[in-house]
């Protein structure tokens, strides 16, 4: 698939809509995944979009997304943000620009959440806006791929 993006989600993700909506909004993956597909298309972009409560799951998507060319990866490693050096070693090993989502400001919770290993690998990190941030990291991200296209 030429001119992807893979959007990576993490644990407990699959609960958006319903888990803590006062926290993480009334937004199910499922909608989550038609802003992004929404979002790549007004930049002549495609969605490969997974979700995994399995760290070793997430970790060969990010081998998938290598091994098939794509552009970029913007993930939500939800709970394994603060927890995964071997996700961590795959998004490096992996050599493709990678974005960080998270819906809730991480910065502004619990202390141990303010830790991001993903952040180490992260070209771009959006926290905060809701799942809006999932399309706000897309569009960064087509910004970046068109200033390095001139």
């Amino acid at each position: 698939m030429a001119k992807a993006i893979h959007v990576l989600n993490g644990p407990n993700l699959n609960l958006l809509g319903t888990r803590e909506p006062e926290k993480y909004g009334h937004a199910t993956l499922a909608n989550v995944e038609r802003l992004c597909r929404a979002r790549a298309g007004r930049h002549g972009l495609e969605i490969v979009f997974k979700q995994s409560n399995h760290e070793g799951e997430i970790i060969d998507c990010i081998h998938a997304a290598r091994h098939a060319g794509a552009l970029a990866i913007v993930i939500n490693p939800a709970g394994y943000t603060h927890t995964s050096i071997a996700i961590l070693d795959a998004l490096v090993a992996s050599a493709l620009p990678v974005f960080e989502v998270h819906i809730t400001n991480i910065h502004a919770r619990e202390s141990f959440r303010h830790h991001s290993y993903v952040s180490m690998a992260a070209r771009g990190i959006v926290c905060g806006f809701g799942s809006e941030g999932y399309g706000l990291a897309i569009d960064g991200l087509a910004a970046l791929l068109g200033a390095a296209a001139d």
